[in-house]
């Protein structure tokens, strides 16, 4: 039964060979990447998303403009659901006025069993045509946390497989450094035997 001798790579000896020291680096490299790294350039681009979202949704808040419109058609009934979810909504007509003109009608996404005569609040841009609504706070919080976690994945998987390659380098390295020790003793060893 073999003795498992922790940090041999680290410390001089005679079965440490260069790639054996490569290969302990790059472990404490990988190490430290993916603990402070990773996390940290998911944070920053995490931020990033989150300021660039914010600036997009003020630059929609100043673009858009929200009008109290009427509904004039009826809504799907909700579907039955065993979990209580989120109710759905749906695009029906509904009719608005601006102040100072006339009557106009488009559609907007309105809760599930909404009927003709409920009021509902439409958004527009400057060109008076219905628009989604301004991203609000939980969205740009969403958004940034998804980009901020990818960031994390993305730069934890561009580590790792940065450390298979060196493995993989170091072990190829290793078996061509061994075949030729083995193809210098082995004949000394054969001889004895012989």
């Amino acid at each position: 039964m073999g003795t498992r001798v922790r940090g041999w790579r680290w410390r001089p000896n005679p079965l440490r060979r260069h790639c054996d020291v490569v290969e302990a680096w790059t472990a404490l490299v990988v190490a430290v990447l993916l603990c402070l790294g990773a996390p940290l350039a998911g944070l920053v681009t995490g931020w990033q998303a989150y300021d660039a979202a914010r600036d997009t949704a003020a630059e929609q808040r100043a673009e858009r403009h929200r009008v109290r419109a009427e509904v004039t058609e009826q809504a799907p009934a909700a579907p039955p659901t065993a979990t209580g979810g989120k109710q759905p909504t749906y695009w029906v007509a509904v009719r608005w006025t601006e102040p100072g003109e006339r009557a106009r009608t488009g559609e907007a996404r309105v809760p599930a069993g909404t009927r003709p005569g409920d009021r509902t609040h439409v958004w527009l841009d400057d060109a008076g045509r219905v628009v989604a609504a301004p991203a609000d706070s939980t969205a740009i919080w969403q958004q940034a946390l998804a980009v901020g976690g990818c960031a994390t994945g993305g730069a934890a998987t561009v580590v790792l497989v940065g450390h298979f390659v060196v493995r993989r380098v170091a072990l190829h390295r290793r078996m061509t450094e061994w075949e030729r020790e083995w193809a210098r003793t082995g004949p000394e060893w054969s001889r004895r035997w012989a």
